[in-house]
Formats: structure tokens, sequence, C-alpha cells
């Protein structure tokens, strides 16, 4: 069965979905879960895709544009057209490792700012398809970082938060224009 979801991996002039950016409050909202997969929820899946494309993304969960439900897509290769985008909806975390990795990372709700974050090197997740089907996934490295990012917005956390360095974090605000009143670190 193919997906339905589909989209070609190409930017589009005008995205269907506007990405919030730091300090919107839509970002901060707890996603909802999703009792029923069907087309409605396969249509938003393929808006996502096509607005995560067009911004040059590898994820995008539905709160960055403001639709609160637990729905996260990934692609950690969108320039390879034969790799499938994930849709992750309802994910949890089932197991991680002890083992923690420091990497850059960025955010499409805060463009311009690269910052390292410290998690866990691989997670496995449980996760329901664009069809309702139950699927587990063991996933490491990028895509172990992709998932844990996107996850976190559904719980309004933001990567900005997980940062541990604030000199750094400071500057990196500062001079892309974002305040740092909009960070809410995560204890």
């Amino acid at each position: 069965m193919t997906s339905e979801v589909l989209v070609e991996k190409k930017k589009l002039e005008n995205p269907p979905l506007d990405i919030r950016v730091l300090g919107d409050r839509a970002l901060r909202q707890p996603a909802k879960r999703i009792t029923k997969v069907d087309s409605e929820i396969r249509e938003l899946v393929r808006e996502m895709l096509q607005t995560m494309y067009s911004a040059d993304g590898i994820g995008l969960a539905a709160p960055q544009v403001a639709v609160q439900k637990q729905l996260i897509v990934v692609d950690c290769e969108p320039d390879n057209a034969a790799n499938q985008p994930l849709v992750l909806i309802n994910p949890t975390i089932k197991a991680l490792t002890r083992d923690l990795c420091v990497a850059q990372e960025g955010c499409l709700s805060i463009p311009k700012v690269y910052l390292d974050v410290k998690r866990p090197e691989a997670i496995e997740v449980a996760y329901k398809d664009e069809y309702g089907r139950p699927r587990t996934l063991k996933a490491t490295g990028l895509l172990s970082r992709a998932i844990q990012h996107e996850m976190d917005h559904l719980n309004g956390v933001l990567f900005v938060d997980r940062v541990e360095n604030s000199l750094a974090l400071t500057q990196e605000l500062n001079k892309h224009g974002f305040s740092t009143h909009a960070v809410k670190p995560v204890a």
C-alpha cells in the first residue's frame, strides 16, 4: 500500500501552512492526542510535509503550525527522493539509552539559531502511522535527535529550553532578534 501522504520533496513558493516562531503562544501549548486517524489528518500530514520541505527542514510538529495535535513528520534525507518521510501520530518514547550525546540543533520556529543540546543517543518510540496502524521504531543518531526534538514541541518545549550554555544562548538569540524571555528552561 502506497502512502496517501506522499508529496514531492520540493520548495513551494506558497507553502500551505505558516510556521510559528519563538514568542508565539501556540508553541507553548501542549498538543492533544489524536483519537481518529482519517483523511483530514492525512491532509494535515501532506500540508506539514510540503511546509517542512519548503522551509528546508527535516522535522515539523503540528504545534509549530498552530495545530495542537500530537503529530510530527520527520525526514532526515530531504534530498533523497527514495527515502520516505516518517509520520508519527501520538508518539511515546518507550525506551532510551543512558548514553547522552551533544550535537547542534536548529529549529524552523527559531530561524538561523543553532546551539548544542544534550539528548539520549538512541530511543525506541511507539506511534501510529498515517493509517492509524501501531508502529515501533528504534532510532539512533540524527533520526533519534530529530524525533526527540519534534516530540518536545508536542509538550510546548523548544530546543532552546534545553541549551545549557546560557551565554551562547543569549548571544545567539540576541543576534537574531529573539527575546531570551521566550526561553523556558527545562529542569
